[in-house]
């Protein structure tokens, strides 16, 4: 299949999904942090950008595919959103790896000494909060950690995207 051939239901059926889903995928994230409490270290913080650049271009796809712009339009938007999501599914096994000690994560990931006195300024305190190693999963649901479900959350995106930009 061409990344020219026209483009129809599919693609706008699949850049509506991708939108929502790919948004209410970092929405999680950003939950379990603001409404949970988890802090997220260095490494679960960059996982969120392909998220946070494929959702609008989601957006733009079906927008492009309801104003039936060219297909190439469409089509490239779609393989850019899996493109994206095959990085986060990237970055997601790397920090996985790193939680499972399979290899070294980032020298300055959660670095920095954790009892520090500032003199009981609390405006000091709170800017003193140390992010977690990324050696440690933060928890684990069903065996994974929040970077194993990444990986399975970006590979489904990925695998919708990606069909969805060289189907007819």
């Amino acid at each position: 299949m061409s990344i020219t051939a026209p483009t129809g239901a599919t693609q706008k059926l699949s850049a509506a999904l991708l939108a929502v889903g790919m948004a209410a995928t970092v929405g999680i994230a950003l939950g379990f942090e603001h409404i949970g409490g988890y802090i997220p270290c260095m490494l679960c913080l960059e996982q969120r950008t392909p998220y946070y650049i494929g959702a609008p271009l989601m957006l733009l796809a079906l927008l492009a595919s309801w104003l039936k712009a060219p297909a190439i339009v469409t089509r490239g938007l779609l393989l850019a959103g899996g493109a994206l999501m095959l990085y986060g599914m990237g970055l997601g096994a790397y920090h996985s790896g790193v939680e499972w000690g399979w290899w070294e994560g980032p020298a300055d990931c959660g670095a920095g000494a954790a009892n520090q006195d500032f003199g009981g300024n609390l405006l000091d305190q709170l800017n003193a909060v140390i992010p977690p190693s990324c050696s440690e999963a933060a928890g684990r649901f069903l065996g994974l950690s929040f970077a194993g479900w990444n990986v399975l959350a970006s590979a489904l995106w990925a695998i919708i995207a990606l069909r969805a930009a060289f189907k007819r």
